[in-house]
């Protein structure tokens, strides 16, 4: 898989208040980027705690649940595109479905 916005990742590992989530978000991208998935189980299977959502939305828990990550996938292009990362109180103030990179 391909994952767009990887900015959005790494401005936020590198911003000092969320530093703690820099290494569990290269770990996910690093993940990610090996990963083929073909269909949400695929997913599943791997990240067992994921929620599918509507929308191609796909919700990661980082860092043992401090943080979330809000990503959508297009599997017939192999492509990621990050949509949120934020912490659980930011996330509870958005719409997973819809939300869109700023």
């Amino acid at each position: 898989m391909r994952v767009i916005a990887i900015a959005t990742l790494k401005a936020f590992g590198e911003d000092a208040k969320h530093k703690d989530a820099e290494q569990p978000l290269r770990a996910w991208y690093d993940e990610a980027t090996k990963a083929a998935w073909q269909q949400p189980a695929d997913i599943k299977a791997h990240y067992r705690s994921a929620s599918i959502l509507k929308n191609r939305r796909v919700v990661f828990n980082i860092k043992g649940n401090d943080y979330r990550l809000v990503v959508a996938v297009s599997f017939k292009l192999q492509l990621i595109y990050v949509k949120f990362v934020g912490t659980h109180q930011a996330y509870d103030a958005i719409d997973a479905e819809t939300v869109e990179m700023t």
